[in-house]
């Protein structure tokens, strides 16, 4: 016989909280738990099979609706590897714009910073500007 586990031996097994399994059970992604005489969720190896699958699913950013949708092919007797093949293509597109916007970004506050090792005495204590660095470095890019 499977033994089966009460929700807090789970939650620390894979080292989440138990409100995020109940979260996963109250939407859908796990079946309703099982229950003991007394009301405690019990889950099978099956079902911590699955929340881990979830977890991992998390790990690489996909969406609660995502990962609700490739357990759903899988359950209907589909294989999700195609569908997991575009949200995995859709992913490296997110990620690739987010390098992309931190690169510009790292470059602009690298301008800043060569900035602010040649820019004159008298123009750090301008109180006129909040911040002369930040001002100078927003004027260059409307020129630009």
């Amino acid at each position: 016989m499977t033994q089966l586990r009460q929700i807090g031996s789970v939650a620390r097994e894979l080292g989440i909280n138990p409100k995020t399994i109940r979260y996963y059970e109250d939407i859908g992604l796990i079946p309703q738990a099982q229950r003991t005489e007394t009301g405690y969720r019990i889950y099978s190896q099956s079902d911590i099979d699955r929340i881990a699958f979830i977890l991992r699913a998390r790990e690489l950013d996909f969406s609660l609706d995502d990962i609700g949708e490739i357990l759903a092919l899988r359950e209907r007797g589909e294989a999700p590897c195609l569908y997991v093949t575009e949200l995995v293509q859709r992913q490296l597109a997110v990620i690739d714009a987010k390098i992309t916007a931190l690169n510009q970004l790292r470059q602009e506050l690298s301008d800043i910073q060569r900035q602010a090792q040649i820019i004159p005495l008298d123009l750090i204590v301008d109180k006129e500007c909040v911040c002369h660095l930040i001002q100078n470095q927003a004027i260059r890019e409307e020129n630009e």
